[in-house]
């Protein structure tokens, strides 16, 4: 049977396609023992900020990390300063519990 882990959380990070690659590296550097990401749009925010909206990018990549929750800070952290998160507009990122995990390899 495949061990199971405990104690872990989920990072979901919608970020500018622009900034996904530095993201990423910005993310494993800081820990994250792997990410899945794939290509998303979104609508919303664009469309609320009048003028302002037009310079937001539709394109989006969205990633996924788990880890471990000593591990969570550090890594999220790394993720809104590389893609700007503080920033309105930019995208968002929020976390997760993961009450179970099969087949999570540690780095």
């Amino acid at each position: 049977m495949a061990k199971k882990e405990a104690g872990m959380n989920l990072i979901t990070a919608v970020v500018r396609h622009t900034l996904a690659e530095q993201t990423l590296k910005a993310a494993l550097q800081a820990g994250a023992p792997g990410i899945t990401y794939f290509w998303a749009r979104g609508t919303g925010v664009k469309e609320n900020l009048g003028y302002a909206g037009t310079l937001i990018e539709p394109e989006k990549q969205v990633l996924w990390v788990v880890t471990k929750k000593a591990e969570t800070q550090k890594v999220l952290d790394a993720i809104i300063m590389a893609a700007n998160l503080s920033l309105p507009g930019e995208g968002f990122a929020y976390v997760q519990p993961v009450t179970q995990a099969i087949g999570f390899i540690e780095r």
